[in-house]
């Protein structure tokens, strides 16, 4: 099953290093970022972990709930989250998804069918795909992937940039632009007319008559 932005993100039942959950009720309403690894104690993604650990307070600003996917099993998650700590000075309270059997791994797309059922003799470069970000909106569905080489660690800063500009669209009928930042001028949507921009955006810009931009709303 190949996911697209805007379908409903797959709900399952799973262990993590926080407990059992059902991922559906577990987002109970919240923005949230789940992000995948191939293996516990690579090198890359213990460095991701902790970045994301040292931005928990950031997420939670947000209201944006974070939850990592490692395809081992949970008694490696727990020695893992030591040597996460020991290289970023963070610690990780967020939960990781013991995925030992591949089932969310398969059920996101990241693994095909007849990857099996278990990370037993599994290498990383078996599971090269599982290193997939997905952003799920309050209603469920699917707002953002990327998908990242082993060798590319993520920048998790982007991601806090796009949660911000999908929360600012979210509320006012605007776009952001490449390499937008919170404060910088962004884009009146289509849907809008150039009276009711006057109205909602005073003293707009028009660059092309498809292009009108303007300061960002508060």
């Amino acid at each position: 099953m190949s996911l697209r932005i805007n379908d409903i993100a797959p709900d399952f039942e799973a262990e993590t290093t926080l407990g059992p959950i059902r991922f559906h009720e577990w987002l109970d309403g919240s923005w949230a970022v789940l992000f995948s690894h191939p293996k516990d104690f690579t090198p890359v993604c213990t460095t991701e972990l902790g970045a994301v650990a040292s931005l928990e307070q950031q997420f939670a600003q947000r209201g944006v709930k974070v939850i990592g996917l490692s395809v081992d099993k949970i008694a490696d998650h727990g020695k893992w989250a030591q040597d996460i700590k020991d290289v970023s000075g963070a610690e990780v309270n967020f939960p990781v998804i013991a995925d030992s059997e591949l089932k969310v791994a398969k059920l996101y797309d990241m693994l095909p069918a007849e990857a099996g059922d278990s990370c037993e003799g599994r290498t990383p470069a078996n599971n090269a795909p599982v290193r997939t970000v997905f952003v799920v909106g309050p209603d469920k569905k699917i707002k953002l992937t990327l998908a990242y080489p082993m060798t590319t660690g993520r920048n998790f800063d982007e991601i806090l940039r796009v949660l911000d500009s999908m929360a600012l669209t979210a509320k006012h009928p605007v776009a952001t632009p490449a390499n937008w930042k919170p404060g910088d001028d962004v884009i009146i949507t289509a849907a809008v007319s150039n009276d009711d921009a006057a109205t909602r955006f005073p003293g707009y810009t028009t660059v092309k008559p498809y292009l009108r931009t303007t300061t960002q709303p508060s």
